[in-house]
């Protein structure tokens, strides 16, 4: 059986009770050594055969799982964050469906989630924002024209924007051609939940100047809406003067 696990953001506790008990029985286990954290390589039984993906192929990768699946080894594909975000995982999954070879896939903690913790933040206030756009910039990965980031920005939501550390400045001019007032706020959150965490609190229109200041330039998330600010309207959810399904309103 081949596992694909999400690691979680960074701390090596933030994997799932799941994620770590098949991690511990793995005999071999591959892993994206450019973002996931190696102390999860310390949960590793003696004797697994342990690979860094951030020096493979996909074919190198689909190799190494063929060869030891075919000798019935459990197999542990180990992501950064959830996979299911610009994980890659879709076309491994795909490859192994075409060669009848079983898998499973375990969620994991995605960054963005970390980044929230990071910043004691919610992402969904009401009045504010009960949208969150996970999305990022055009790089060697083209994005789709009908999501580009000024056409997002429109809409005034949260937003997480992932795999942009590079394009900063680019990013600032963007989201307020598409509507963000450049006193808006905005943070960065670099290595959300690993020991060396920073949290940037900015504007919009300072994200650029604040990456430069920091030095950031990978592994960041960059966050932007009114869900930063200070205000809000109170949940309904325990508001006495409302009722739901478990409770009567008390006034």
């Amino acid at each position: 059986m081949i596992y694909f696990i999400g690691a979680g953001p960074g701390a090596a506790d933030l994997i799932t009770v799941r994620g770590l008990s098949l991690l511990k029985k793995a005999d071999v286990i591959i892993y994206a050594g450019s973002l996931v954290n190696p102390e999860h390589l310390n949960a590793a039984k003696k004797g697994c055969h342990v690979y860094d993906s951030a020096k493979m192929t996909l074919e190198e990768v689909i190799e190494v799982m063929e060869k030891f699946d075919g000798e019935d080894k459990i197999v542990v594909r180990l992501h950064t964050g959830d996979p299911c975000i610009y994980g890659a995982i879709r076309e491994q999954m795909d490859i192994l469906e075409e060669k009848g070879m079983q898998y499973e896939y375990v969620p994991g903690v995605s960054s963005f989630i970390g980044a929230a913790s990071a910043l004691k933040a919610e992402y969904t206030l009401p009045n504010v924002s009960q949208t969150v756009i996970l999305t990022r910039m055009a790089g060697r990965t083209p994005v789709p024209e009908k999501e580009d980031i000024e056409k997002l920005a429109s809409h005034q939501a949260t937003m997480i924007i992932f795999l942009t550390s590079t394009m900063i400045a680019k990013l600032s001019e963007k989201l307020i051609a598409g509507g963000y007032a450049p006193d808006s706020p905005a943070a960065i959150v670099y290595k959300a939940t690993w020991p060396d965490e920073k949290v940037i609190r900015t504007t919009v229109a300072g994200l650029g100047e604040a990456a430069e200041k920091e030095g950031i330039n990978k592994m960041a998330l960059i966050m932007v809406g009114g869900f930063l600010g200070d205000e809000y309207d109170r949940s309904k959810l325990y508001d006495p003067t409302y009722t739901h399904i478990f409770r009567k309103a008390s006034k």
